[in-house]
């Protein structure tokens, strides 16, 4: 084999579980700035392991049962399709699922090691708004690198598919046996 196709065959078993892990290290990010903005400093790993793993997972399933999938079974023949389809998976599962998971894990550390005052019921909306700005300020960096490193992938995805539906379904061979 040659060594881009060894590459191409890599890439096509390996490229959700990348899209995954980058998904994972957003979560690990996300946790980390909400973490700050509450003054939590304790229980870090254990606030860690399910803010990694749960996006990893997500990511991972979604852009299987969206991209990767439909693209084997031959439901997914439009590149486009799965370009946009690669973007959103990127954005969603390995962007804002993060970032809507992290204040939840957050708040409930900071109320159990009472490390930021907790508003009243009236105020809780605008206490997350003003919580969440900075935090998706600076997220919007991750967020279009996982757009674009999705969309990235399923090209990359549709291009190999592309390949290898052409070495097994050639047109020249179906000639000459008729």
């Amino acid at each position: 084999m040659s060594e881009n196709t060894q590459k191409d065959r890599k890439l096509f078993l390996y490229g959700s579980f990348y899209l995954a892990g980058t998904g994972a290290l957003a979560g690990l990010i996300s946790n980390s700035l909400f973490r700050r903005g509450l003054n939590v400093t304790q229980a870090a790993i254990s606030s860690s392991l399910p803010m990694a793993m749960m996006p990893f997972l997500a990511t991972f399933l979604l852009y299987n049962g969206s991209v990767l999938g439909p693209l084997l079974s031959g439901d997914l023949n439009c590149p486009t399709c799965a370009l946009i389809r690669g973007a959103l998976v990127g954005v969603v599962g390995g962007g804002l699922y993060p970032i809507l998971l992290a204040p939840g894990v957050s708040l409930r550390l900071a109320s159990k090691y009472n490390t930021a005052p907790i508003p009243e019921k009236g105020n809780m909306l605008r206490y997350w708004m003003d919580l969440s700005k900075p935090v998706l300020r600076k997220m919007r960096a991750v967020i279009l690198l996982q757009a674009v490193f999705g969309t990235y992938l399923a090209s990359r995805h549709f291009d190999t598919y592309t390949k290898l539906a052409e070495l097994t379904f050639d047109p020249k061979e179906e000639e000459i046996k008729e």
